[in-house]
C-alpha cells in the first residue's frame, strides 16, 4: 500500500504554498485519495477474520493487521506528507477535519494490532509446539507454560484483557487441543496398533484433556491472588464441554481396550501350549478380535459431542456381546485342559482359571446393571438370563475339581509318605562289589509337593483343606530341607564315586561297602514319616566326608606318582651332540658314542624316580590298610594297577623315542657325516652301509635295553623281584625288558626306522653311481697302456688328446659340491674328488714320461743320423 504523492512542488514555505489556489487544490485531491484509501484500509481490516480454528491463525492475522497498519502510519509520517498537512490546515482548516479522524483511527487500530501482536507473540512458541509437536505428552508439559503465559497477557495487555478478547481465544486454544487429541488417538488406526500402545496413547490424551482443565483453574485462582481485579470468570462451558465429552470417549476407548487385553490374557501362553485343542483356542482369539472390529470400520468421529448417540449405541452392543458369550466359549472348550498361570498347581489352577472368568463376568455385568435402561430391555435380561446360567456351570466345575482333589490326596498322600528315601538305580538289590553304575536317587514323590502346593492355594481360594494334606503342608519346610540336604548328600556321594578309577574302587572296597550300608537304610528302612531322618543325614554325610578326605589323600599320592611316571614317558633317550665349528658334524660313530653316553646318564636317573614309587605305594597301604610292608593283600589289585601303568609308560617311552629318532632321521637337518672314499675298483661309504645299520641297529637296541633297569615286583606286592640264579653260574633278573620288546608298537616303530635308514643309504649309493664314470682312471691297467702306446709310437698329437682328457678331468672334479646332505646324513664327497683328480694327475704324470722318453729316443735317433750325415760328407 503507498500513499499517493502530489506532483506539485513543495520547495517554498508552506505559508507561501497556501497562498496558491493551484497548489491547494491539487493537494486537497492528494488528500482526498489518502482519506479513501487509509478508510478502506481500515474497513477491510476490521472485517478480516483468522484463516483456521486454531490460536496461531490469531496471531498470525494480529501480525497482518500490524505489518499493513504500520506500512501506512510510517507513510504518513514522510516529510512530504507532514508538508502536505500543514499546508492544507494553513489554507483550509476545515477541510482536514475529516482527514484527521480517519488518521487518528488508523493510529488507534494500529496501536491496538501492534500492541496485540506483540503480547501474542509471547505465547507462539508453546502454541507451535502444542500444534505440531510430536506426542501427546509433549502438549502435557506445554499446557502449564502456556496458561501461565496467558496469565500475564491478561495482566499486563491494554486488549486482551477483557472477555470478548480472551475468551474466543481459549476456545480456540481448546480446539486445537482437542484436535491433536483427535489425530494422536486416530479411532480408524488405534484398533490396528498393539494393546499396550493403544492404552497409552488413550491414556496420555485423556490426560491431557484433564490436565487442560485442571490447568485453566488453577490459573483462575492466580489471576485472583495476583490482585488484579479483572478475573476470569468465563464460560466454562463453551471451553470445555467438548473437551470433557472427549475424556469420557477416552475412557470409553480405554475401557474397550482394557477388556479386550484381559480377554486375551486369558489366551496366556500355556493355554496354547497345553490345551488339546489349539484351533479352538485361535477361534476364540478371533472371537474377541471380531468384537473389536466394529470399532475400526466406524463411519463417524466419536470425538464429536452430535455423535454421542451413535456411540452410546456402540458401547452398549459391545458391553452386551463381551459380558457372557466369549468368556462362555472359553470356559467350556478349555474344561478338560485349562490353562494355568505361572506355579499354579492342576485343581487349584483350575478353580483359579474358572473364578477368574466368573470375575471378568461379573465385573462387565456390574458395569450393564448400573445402567437400568439396559438391564430391563429384552436384550438385558437375556444377558443377566445367561450370566446367571454360566456362572453356575463355573460353580459346578470348581465344586467337582475341588472333590475330586480332595478325594484323591486323602487316598494317595499316606501312601506316598510309606515311600523309601532312596531308590537303587541298579536292578540288583545289593551288588557283590560296589561298582560307579550303582547310584541312589531321591524318591520324594513330585506328587506330595503338588499336594502341599494345591493345599496352600486352596486354603487361599477359601476351600476346607483335609488334615492330612494340612498336616503335611505344615511339614513343608521340614521335607524341603531334607530334600535339599538328601540332594546335596547324593551328589557328593556321585560325585565321589565318579572320582574313583576301578583301581581305587577296588583298593577302598571296604570303606565303599560301609558307605553304601548306611545309603541302604535310606533304600530299604526309612520313609518319609520315619523320625529319623535328620540322623540318617547326618550319618551318611559324615561318612562321605571321610571317605573324601582319604581319596583326596591317595589322589595326591597317584599325583605323585603319575608326575614321576610322566617324567620317565618324557625323558629324551635320543640326545644329538651340538655341531662343532660351525657345520662340522661327528662322525657316525663318535655321533652314536655320545648317544650312548647321554642315555646312560640319563638311564640313572629314571631308575632312581622309578624306585621311589614303592615308597609312595606303602604310604597308600599305610593310609588304607594301616600298615607299611609293601605287600599287603588288601593292595594286591592296587600294585598290579600301577604295575600296568609302569608298563604302559615305558612302552610309550620307548615308542616316542623311536618316533623322534624317526623323525630326525627323515629330517632334513644333518646330525652326522661320512665319507665317500675310493678303494679301487669300488666307490665305497667310510663307515660302510653295514657299518652305519649296525650302528643304527645297536642304538635301538640299547635304548629298548633301558627297560632292563625297570625291575618288575613281585606278584601281589611292590617289593623288587631279586635276581634268580637258574643256573650256576647264571642270574636272572625280571624286568620290563622282556614284555616291552616284544610290544607291537615298538616292533613296528624299529622296522619303520630300520627301512628308513635302508632308503637312506640306498639313496646315497645311487649319488655315488655319478662317479663312476670316471672308473677307467682306476680300473684300466696303466703300465699295460703305457707299454703298447711306447711300441706303437704315436705322434704327439695322440699323447696331447690323451693329456687334455685327463686335465678336463682334474678341472670338473673342482666343479662337483663337496658336500651332500640327504635326510639326517652328510655325506663328505672331498675325499673321493681328491682321489679321482689323484688318479687323473698320475696319468698325467705317466703319459709325460713316456712322452719325454719317447721324445728323447727321437732326438738321440737324429743326432745319430746327423752325425752319420757328417761323416759321409
Amino acid at each position: 500500500l503507498k500513499l499517493e504523492m502530489p506532483t506539485v512542488n513543495l520547495d517554498r514555505e508552506v505559508a507561501v504554498l497556501a497562498t496558491v489556489p493551484g497548489v491547494v487544490q491539487s493537494l486537497k485531491r492528494c488528500a482526498v485519495t489518502w482519506q479513501k484509501l487509509i478508510s478502506g484500509v481500515l474497513k477491510e481490516q476490521l472485517k478480516k477474520v483468522p484463516e483456521g480454528n486454531g490460536p496461531l491463525a490469531e496471531i498470525n492475522l494480529w501480525r497482518e493487521n500490524n505489518a499493513t497498519l504500520r506500512a501506512l502510519t510510517e507513510q504518513m509520517k514522510l516529510p512530504e506528507v507532514q508538508k502536505v498537512l500543514e499546508i492544507l490546515q494553513k489554507a483550509e482548516s476545515e477541510f482536514t477535519g475529516d482527514l484527521q479522524i480517519v488518521l487518528s483511527d488508523l493510529k488507534k487500530h494500529h496501536m491496538e494490532a501492534q500492541d496485540n501482536a506483540k503480547f501474542l507473540s509471547t505465547l507462539e512458541r508453546h502454541l507451535k509446539n502444542l500444534s505440531t509437536g510430536t506426542g501427546v505428552d509433549v502438549i502435557s508439559n506445554v499446557i502449564p507454560s502456556l496458561l501461565n503465559a496467558l496469565r500475564l497477557v491478561w495482566i499486563m495487555s491494554r486488549y486482551y484483557n477483557k472477555d470478548a478478547r480472551m475468551v474466543p481465544f481459549l476456545e480456540r486454544i481448546s480446539w486445537e487441543i482437542s484436535e491433536r487429541v483427535r489425530r494422536v488417538v486416530d479411532v480408524q488406526t488405534l484398533f490396528k496398533q498393539n494393546t499396550g500402545t493403544a492404552k497409552k496413547k488413550i491414556t496420555e490424551a485423556k490426560n491431557t484433556l484433564e490436565q487442560w482443565k485442571k490447568c485453566y483453574f488453577t490459573t483462575c485462582i492466580q489471576v485472583e491472588e495476583s490482585g488484579s481485579k479483572r478475573y476470569w470468570k468465563f464460560d466454562v462451558k463453551s471451553l470445555f464441554e467438548k473437551t470433557d465429552y472427549m475424556v469420557s470417549i477416552c475412557q470409553d476407548l480405554y475401557d474397550i481396550f482394557q477388556v479386550a487385553e484381559e480377554l486375551q490374557n486369558l489366551f496366556i501362553p500355556e493355554l496354547i501350549t497345553v490345551t488339546e485343542n489349539p484351533k479352538g483356542v485361535d477361534e476364540l482369539q478371533r472371537e474377541v478380535n471380531i468384537v473389536i472390529s466394529p470399532m475400526e470400520d466406524l463411519s463417524f468421529d466419536p470425538f464429536r459431542v452430535e455423535n454421542a448417540r451413535d456411540w452410546a449405541f456402540v458401547m452398549e452392543e459391545f458391553r452386551e456381546d463381551v459380558v457372557v458369550e466369549i468368556v462362555e466359549q472359553i470356559f467350556v472348550q478349555n474344561l478338560k485342559d485349562p490353562p494355568l498361570y505361572k506355579n499354579h498347581p492342576p485343581a487349584a489352577g483350575a478353580i483359579s482359571w474358572s473364578r477368574s472368568l466368573s470375575h471378568r463376568i461379573r465385573h462387565t455385568i456390574t458395569l450393564f446393571q448400573e445402567e437400568e435402561e439396559l438391564l430391563a430391555s429384552k436384550r438385558g435380561q437375556e444377558v443377566q438370563q445367561k450370566y446367571l446360567q454360566v456362572t453356575k456351570k463355573m460353580e459346578e466345575y470348581e465344586a467337582q475339581k475341588y472333590r475330586r482333589w480332595r478325594e484323591r490326596a486323602e487316598h494317595v498322600l499316606p501312601l506316598l509318605l510309606k515311600d523309601s528315601l532312596l531308590t537303587l538305580s541298579s536292578a540288583t538289590e545289593e551288588p557283590v562289589s560296589i561298582r560307579k553304575s550303582v547310584s541312589f536317587a531321591l524318591n520324594f514323590s513330585p506328587e506330595i509337593q503338588e499336594i502341599i502346593t494345591e493345599t496352600k492355594y486352596m486354603e487361599q481360594l477359601g476351600l476346607p483343606i483335609p488334615e492330612m494334606a494340612r498336616y503335611v503342608a505344615l511339614q513343608e519346610d521340614k521335607y524341603l530341607r531334607y530334600t535339599n540336604k538328601l540332594k546335596v548328600m547324593l551328589s557328593r556321594y556321585h560325585k565321589l564315586m565318579e572320582m574313583m578309577n576301578e583301581a581305587e574302587i577296588k583298593l577302598l572296597d571296604r570303606h565303599v561297602k560301609e558307605l553304601w550300608r548306611i545309603l541302604k537304610a535310606g533304600h530299604k528302612r526309612l520313609t518319609w514319616k520315619s523320625v529319623g531322618i535328620g540322623e540318617f543325614i547326618v550319618q551318611c554325610t559324615q561318612t562321605i566326608g571321610r571317605l573324601e578326605l582319604l581319596v583326596h589323600q591317595i589322589h595326591q599320592i597317584s599325583e605323585d606318582i603319575s608326575s614321576k611316571l610322566q617324567s620317565i614317558e618324557s625323558t629324551n633317550l635320543f640326545k644329538f651332540p651340538h655341531s662343532k665349528n660351525g657345520d662340522k658334524c661327528p662322525g657316525a660313530k663318535e655321533f652314536f658314542d655320545y648317544v650312548k653316553c647321554e642315555r646312560a646318564k640319563d638311564v640313572e636317573q629314571l631308575v632312581r624316580k622309578y624306585s621311589t614309587i614303592p615308597q609312595l605305594l606303602r604310604e597308600v597301604e599305610r593310609r588304607v590298610a594301616y600298615t607299611s610292608s609293601g605287600k599287603s593283600p588288601k593292595l594286591a589289585s592296587y600294585y598290579a594297577y600301577w604295575e600296568n601303568r609302569i608298563y604302559q609308560v615305558l612302552i610309550q617311552l620307548i615308542v616316542k623315542n623311536f618316533q623322534a629318532f624317526n623323525a630326525a632321521v627323515l629330517a632334513n637337518v644333518p646330525l652326522l657325516q661320512i665319507e665317500a672314499v675310493l678303494s679301487a675298483p669300488e666307490i665305497t661309504l667310510q663307515p660302510n652301509d653295514s657299518e652305519i645299520e649296525k650302528m643304527t641297529m645297536q642304538s635301538i637296541q640299547d635304548c629298548v635295553e633301558v627297560t632292563k633297569h625297570f625291575v618288575r615286583w613281585m606278584h601281589g606286592t611292590c617289593i623288587e623281584c631279586p635276581p634268580q640264579h637258574v643256573r650256576v653260574d647264571e642270574v636272572v633278573t625280571f624286568s620290563f625288558y622282556s614284555d616291552v620288546s616284544q610290544s607291537p608298537l615298538v616292533i613296528e616303530q624299529a622296522v619303520l626306522i630300520t627301512q628308513n635308514i635302508q632308503k637312506l643309504l640306498e639313496s646315497l649309493r645311487k649319488c655315488l653311481n655319478q662317479w663312476n664314470k670316471y672308473d677307467q682312471l682306476w680300473k684300466s691297467d696303466k703300465d699295460a697302456v703305457l707299454d703298447r702306446l711306447a711300441a706303437e709310437k704315436p705322434p704327439c698329437v695322440v699323447f696331447d688328446e690323451h693329456l687334455q682328457f685327463y686335465m678336463t678331468v682334474t678341472q670338473e672334479v673342482t666343479q662337483w659340491p663337496l658336500v651332500k646332505d640327504e635326510q639326517f646324513i652328510r655325506l663328505q664327497l672331498a675325499p673321493l674328488a681328491s682321489a679321482v683328480q689323484e688318479n687323473a694327475k698320475s696319468w698325467m704324470m705317466s703319459l709325460g714320461k713316456l712322452l719325454n722318453e719317447l721324445a728323447k729316443e727321437e732326438l738321440l735317433s737324429l743326432q745319430d743320423e746327423i752325425h752319420v750325415g757328417v761323416f759321409s760328407l
